[in-house]
């Protein structure tokens, strides 16, 4: 029998794994060595080509490669075309980071129907109606599979309900209700048509004037008994189609006092009523339309959205926000957040915008999808997180997500470090707000050249002053910096100005120090500060003797700033002078700039000595209001936190929605199904106290007097 096994396995290596295992399975079913010959096959149908395996790697190293994952499922569907094992794995992996996809939600589901059945292909529309809910695509796609696979008109009409429920008023949701009225015109069952007419009447979607022509047009070419419902013929005096119908066919005579209203008088009331309504949805069409044109891709992409239709975006949300429907605002923010998924600033505004309106719940639900699904890479989305969770309570979940960040998502992340900080500060555990820096700079010291560490110091020297008050440990904290190589013009900056502001002894030796080695250091790699930088530092270190220093010091750091700099003036093009600046004195140049500039690079012997800033050392400010205009400096305050983040990412794993997702109701199925609402297909927000949650923070200020908390 292994002979044969080995044979049969050489002779069908070219074949696919599913011809293999469909041809050859059944000659072992009765064998003793089954269960190895199975699995031998199996594991041939795991087997992948060169080039499957090659994208399988490309895709393993970025998830986010979304090329990459087009063509591997292109060499998948070539290679395994029946072999249904290896087209889930694909698809589930796929979709795993880009369940927004609803083309391959289809794709996907066909595959199903045509290797598995009908109730796999249920499984797959059920998630994918789960990660793109309000997708009008994706209920249509559902939909024509109903009408082509079952024959009870009621299942059908329940989808169709499903679907509307949540989509039915988007603007561009005619391609379902066009769907709707082909199945019913089908059924020939016109009471159930001009139903669908009349709803549609009642929202302002695309090609409304077709709607209404259709209408009118079916009530002129059939009777009015055979369109109205029996609510509707008593109302209007008639016997509908239905009403006799029900009555199994029993014979009535007919009663004059029903049959009084002319058919035309009934027909006119019956038309003059849609029309109002059709009237009101034209004049509200009139609003949004400018919007809805604006709309370019109202569908899912990896590509970016070009700024003008994220300003539409933005002005169509500041609209449909002044509404007192909240479920007119719920829709289009779902919508939104399908086209706009990739972009944080959107649930950002989502969870506010729901928390506002007093529904915790639904900016609960909101953030989680954002956080866990949608831009869970995304470092801003997760330090709204925190804030949010802090200030409705949730501090236990605050905390996690600046772990989360530092940790996990960006190992370092210096403002989640600072941010947890002050937290754990403000809630009055001072030992866990330094625990946080302790931690993080222990991290730090264990790799061999961390960028991080010296602005991490400054930071944690910083904190221990300001708010432990802890001035011994605050200047234990700075002294290690003596030892770090790599030091910055804004760490040697935050040096100089915390070192000002300490109410002590200033340690001008260790500033010394600090700057002669920042100012004197050349890189071989072209990667040392640049000469601007080095004269600026040396500049304020002057600045920072003049006040606190003994002529001793001034001479020495005056001679080194001289040496260094005032023979490399020439090569210096922001420091060069105009011909005619000869004949304007430094007076006359100050009183343009309306205050002192200390002149850098000057040589002591010149005519006109630089002119420093009178400033006292109570002031706590020693460069004083002169001093700014030199250069802004984005020093620790400003610390520049893009290196740190990682690009955006769409990533998702449908069984990875949160609980609190918007459940979903499917008689026939036992997945997880929504309650239906009478008002709006979203979950009841259960009552919860509105928090006026703070704008995000204005843009940074320079370090100079400013602070974390």
């Amino acid at each position: 029998m292994g002979r044969l096994v080995r044979w049969l396995i050489t002779k069908e290596l070219r074949r696919t794994a599913a011809q293999l295992s469909t041809r050859w399975a059944s000659l072992f079913r009765s064998h003793p060595m089954k269960k190895f010959a199975l699995n031998v096959l199996l594991s041939i149908a795991a087997v992948l080509s060169a080039e499957e395996a090659r994208l399988w790697s490309v895709v393993t190293a970025n998830s986010l490669d979304f090329n990459s994952w087009i063509a591997l499922i292109e060499e998948t569907e070539k290679n395994a075309e029946s072999n249904i094992l290896k087209i889930r794995k694909v698809y589930d992996a796929f979709l795993a980071e880009f369940p927004l996809c609803f083309g391959y939600w289809k794709k996907y589901a066909d595959h199903e129907g045509r290797l598995d059945g009908v109730s796999k292909v249920i499984e797959v529309y059920e998630r994918a109606i789960l990660a793109v809910t309000y997708s009008v695509e994706i209920w249509y796609n559902y939909c024509q599979f109903a009408i082509s696979t079952y024959e009870d008109p009621d299942i059908i009409r329940r989808l169709f309900e499903r679907g509307l429920a949540y989509v039915g008023t988007d603007y561009r949701s005619n391609v379902l209700w066009d769907e709707y009225i082909k199945y019913e015109e089908s059924l020939q069952a016109w009471s159930h048509l001009a139903v669908i007419y009349t709803r549609i009447l009642e929202h302002p979607i695309q090609q409304l004037d077709r709607y209404f022509n259709c209408l009118k047009e079916l009530a002129s070419t059939r009777a009015l008994s055979d369109i109205l419902t029996v609510e509707e013929a008593s109302v209007y005096g008639v016997a509908s189609e239905n009403s006799n119908q029900a009555l199994d066919g029993e014979a009535h005579p007919d009663d004059p006092d029903k049959s009084s209203k002319p058919e035309a008088e009934n027909l006119a009331k019956y038309i003059s009523m849609r029309e109002e309504m059709y009237k009101k949805a034209k004049e509200y069409e009139s609003k949004i339309i400018g919007f809805e044109l604006a709309i370019r891709r109202p569908y899912f992409h990896v590509k970016p959205l070009d700024n003008p239709e994220l300003e539409n975006w933005h002005n169509y949300l500041d609209f449909i926000e002044k509404e007192e429907d909240i479920n007119k605002v719920i829709k289009l923010y779902e919508r939104c957040v399908i086209a706009c998924a990739n972009y944080s600033e959107f649930w950002i505004r989502y969870v506010q915008c729901m928390e506002d309106k007093g529904s915790l719940e639904l900016a609960n639900n909101a953030l989680a999808r954002a956080t866990h699904v949608f831009v869970k890479k995304q470092p801003e989305i997760h330090l709204f997180s925190a804030r949010f969770k802090e200030l409705n309570g949730d501090v236990s979940g605050a905390r996690a997500e600046y772990q989360h960040l530092y940790s996990v998502l960006c190992p370092g992340f210096l403002e989640a470090i600072v941010k947890h900080s002050n937290m754990e500060h403000r809630l009055g555990d001072k030992e866990s707000a330094c625990s946080v820096y302790e931690k993080a700079i222990a991290a730090e010291r264990e790799k061999e050249q961390s960028q991080l560490l010296p602005t991490l110091l400054i930071q944690y020297s910083r904190f221990l002053f300001l708010a432990i008050r802890d001035l011994e440990k605050a200047r234990e904290t700075l002294t290690e910096l003596h030892e770090q190589l790599n030091i910055t013009k804004p760490v040697l900056e935050a040096v100089i100005h915390l070192e000002s502001i300490l109410p002590c002894e200033k340690r001008i030796d260790l500033l010394d120090s600090l700057v002669e080695k920042f100012v004197t250091h050349e890189s071989s790699h072209g990667e040392g500060s640049s000469l601007v930088d080095k004269e600026e530092i040396s500049s304020i270190f002057l600045e920072f003797l003049d006040l606190f220093g003994d002529a001793k010091s001034i001479k020495k750091s005056l001679t080194r700033h001289t040496t260094l700099f005032s023979c490399k003036r020439s090569i210096l093009p922001s420091k060069k002078r105009k011909a005619d600046d000869a004949i304007v004195s430094d007076r006359d140049k100050l009183a343009k700039t309306g205050g002192t500039r200390p002149v850098t690079g000057t040589d002591p012997n010149a005519s006109n000595p630089p002119v420093w800033p009178a400033t006292s050392e109570a002031s706590g400010q020693p460069w004083g209001a002169a001093y700014a205009p030199q250069a802004t400096y984005p020093a620790y305050g400003t610390y520049d936190y893009s290196h740190q983040m990682p690009q955006p990412a769409a990533q998702a794993a449908y069984g990875a929605y949160p609980p609190t997702y918007p459940a979903q109701g499917y008689t026939q199925q036992s997945y997880a199904q929504p309650a239906a609402m009478a008002a709006a297909p979203v979950p009841a927000a259960a009552p919860a106290p509105t928090a006026a949650y703070p704008q995000q923070p204005a843009a940074a200020q320079p370090y100079y007097g400013t602070t974390y908390y």
